[in-house]
Parts: structure tokens; C-alpha cells; sequence
């Protein structure tokens, strides 16, 4: 699905001497490298803070924990997405209040969303999902009328521009009120382990925040909050330093290949390529198909006999999770979500996707519905 030994030999010796250069100093936790990507980052994203941690899931978690939110409070998440969206609020005590999502964009809907909110509602987490944006600038206005908070969730859109009615633009994740994202390997911008950061404009939360991620202290073993230990180590702040210069052409890659897949299949009867929305920049971190007629799990096999990978995101909506069976709150039909989980399918996408390569894909999905 991603081929991430080429995107490093294609800049290994970059690679290399920052990994050297972090060993060399020995400084693994806390080092120069971690301050000096913050700080790339938000002059990429143009924000103000950008405070790393140690993965996308613990980036989710401190954002809701640095909003001193209550038990029982609600937090409006989508259905049809990964569980670390709606697993951090669960573990915080919280309610998940689980809203569907519209059948092309796989993004919630403004209309489920406020149909959702109540009294106890205090939070919208928008999911970027396969890499183009939930409906931002509505979702802000909503989030004022009702005075709420938004946590976007960009662990699968970092880099993309949202398209405000205005034409100008700004990156998601520094829309909302806190931005978080993963740079999990195969991520738009990943490490080669685990690590997250989150976004904010508002300098309170930014020093909450960084409180959090470091056991609640700002100064060492002065503890004025409950915190965690979530940091981003130097070796993988150095790597990330090096790929950020190339995640604009990372996103270019995916985008041409997309469009080359697009191109190819949408003549395709029973099959249902991705849909760009048209107010945001879609960086494909997936490349997701939807398969009619109760096929999806047959062309799935089909394709992995001819040594083509493909994947589900996601087979199980969170309202049918165990997980959540006791915890979650729903305020509507959760169908979309359903049909989704039954038709979605995720070809190989990634920088290093030649043609060659799609063209057999391409191939082995047109002889499936010869």
C-alpha cells in the first residue's frame, strides 16, 4: 500500500546525516531538532504553536484534556472513521456522539452535525478522512452560534488548503480552535516511528498544552496540572525536518496519481471513484473506491491474488464497535455510514506509484468487471 523503502533511498543521504548528526550529539529526547521542526512546521502551516508529541492519538487526547472539559459532556465525532477519533473520548469520560457522514466526501455533514448538539455539547471534531476536508468554514460559524470548541482532526490531510467563500486559503488543522495530527509512517508527512503534534493560534491553549504533554509541569518537577508524557523524540524530529521540505511534492505525487486512477476507472459500471469537494485541496493519503452491488470483498480477494494490495478503511462503523456500545450517543440514522462500511476500498497510493504499476492495477480491476 506504501512503499516507504524508495521514498527514503530517494533521500537517503539527507536521511542519514540528520539521524548521524542526532546520534552524534546523544541528545535523544528534548534535542535542537525537535524546537527547530516545531518551528518549520508552523511557518509551513502558518500558525503560531505547534507542539509535538508522541503520536496522533495522544495529540486527540490532549487537545480535549486542555479544554477542561466535564464528565458527560459530549463530543460530536463522525461514525465512519478510525477509532482513535472517538477512543480518546471515551477514555477522557466523555461522551461520543457518533453523526454520519455524506457518501462522497466520507466527511460529516453540517446538517448531522447540528441536528446533533445539545445542552452538553461543547465539542466538533471534524475528521479530514482519506485526505480532504470536513466543511470548516460552516462548522466554525456553527461552533460560534452555539459556542463550542473545534478539534480538527488532520492526521490524515496535513498539507491541504482549505478554499474559504472568500477564496483565500488556509491549511486544516489551523482552522479550528486546535489542529492534531499523526505522522505515523505511512502518514502525508511521516516518521519512521511513531509521533503527532497539535496546532492552535490561541496562546493559552498553546501553553496548556505544552503543560500536558509534559506530566503538567512548566517548570521540571513543579507539577500545577494532571498531565501525561507525550513528546516527540529528536531522531524523529530530525527525519521529519527533512521530509517536511518535501511533503508539498509528496502531496503533487499522490494527487497525479489519483487523477490517473480517476481517469481510468470511472467508466467503470458498479464502481464509484473518490469525489473532490471543490472547497479544499484533496491529498489522497487514500485513494478510496466504492464497490456496488456487494463486491467489495471479492474484488478484494481478487486483487490480492494477483499480488495487489488493498485495504478497508474502515469495515466496522464505531456505532456497531463493542467499544462503544455503552458510551456512544447517536442523534440519527447512522445509514451512510453502514453503506460505506460494506462498499469502501483503498488501492496502493503513494509517492513512489509509478505507472507501470497502475496500469497493472488498472488492468486487474477492469478484467474483474469484464
Amino acid at each position: 500500500m506504501v512503499d516507504l523503502q524508495t521514498q527514503y533511498n530517494n533521500i537517503k543521504s539527507e536521511i542519514d546525516g540528520a539521524i548521524k548528526q542526532v546520534i552524534d550529539s546523544a541528545h535523544f529526547i528534548k534535542g535542537e531538532a525537535v524546537g527547530e521542526f516545531a518551528d518549520n512546521l508552523a511557518q509551513y502551516l502558518n500558525v503560531k504553536h505547534v507542539i509535538p508529541c508522541a503520536n496522533g492519538t495522544d495529540a486527540l487526547q490532549i487537545a480535549l484534556m486542555a479544554l477542561d472539559l466535564k464528565p458527560s459532556d459530549e463530543i460530536i465525532c463522525p461514525d465512519f472513521t478510525f477509532i482513535s477519533s472517538a477512543e480518546v473520548i471515551g477514555l477522557l469520560k466523555l461522551h461520543p456522539v457518533l453523526v454520519d457522514v455524506d457518501e462522497h466526501s466520507f466527511v460529516s455533514t453540517l446538517k448531522n452535525i447540528e441536528n446533533a448538539i445539545t445542552v452538553k455539547t461543547k465539542v466538533i471534531i471534524p475528521v479530514h478522512l482519506f485526505g480532504q476536508a470536513a466543511e470548516m468554514e460552516a462548522i466554525m460559524d456553527l461552533a460560534k452560534k452555539y459556542n463550542l470548541y473545534v478539534i480538527e482532526d488532520t492526521a490524515q490531510a496535513l498539507g491541504s488548503d482549505y478554499i474559504f467563500s472568500d477564496s483565500s486559503r488556509k491549511k486544516l488543522g489551523t482552522i479550528g480552535h486546535i489542529g492534531c495530527t499523526s505522522f505515523f509512517p505511512s502518514k502525508n508527512l511521516g516518521c519512521y516511528g511513531d509521533g503527532g503534534a497539535l496546532f492552535t493560534d490561541d496562546d493559552e491553549l498553546a501553553e496548556r498544552i505544552k503543560m500536558i504533554t509534559n506530566h503538567g509541569s512548566k517548570q521540571k518537577y513543579y507539577h500545577e496540572i494532571i498531565g501525561i508524557n507525550s513528546r516527540l523524540d529528536t531522531l524523529q524530529a530530525a527525519i521529519l525536518n527533512v521530509k517536511l521540505k518535501y511533503l508539498d511534492s509528496y502531496i503533487s505525487s499522490r494527487q497525479k496519481a489519483a487523477h490517473y486512477y480517476t481517469e481510468n476507472l470511472k467508466s467503470i459500471d458498479g464502481l464509484i471513484t473518490p469525489q473532490e469537494n471543490g472547497y479544499s485541496v484533496h491529498t489522497y493519503h487514500q485513494y478510496t473506491l466504492r464497490i456496488q452491488n456487494g463486491k467489495r470483498d471479492e474484488l478484494k480477494e481478487f486483487l490480492n491474488k494477483k499480488d495487489i494490495p488493498a485495504m478497508i478503511y474502515y469495515p466496522v462503523p464505531l456505532h456497531n464497535q463493542e467499544a462503544f456500545k455503552t458510551i456512544a450517543r447517536t442523534h440519527s440514522s447512522l445509514e451512510i455510514s453502514e453503506k460505506l462500511s460494506k462498499e469502501v476500498l483503498s488501492l496502493p497510493m503513494h509517492t513512489e506509484l509509478s505507472l507501470q504499476q497502475q496500469d497493472y492495477i488498472i488492468a486487474a480491476i477492469k478484467e474483474f468487471f469484464d
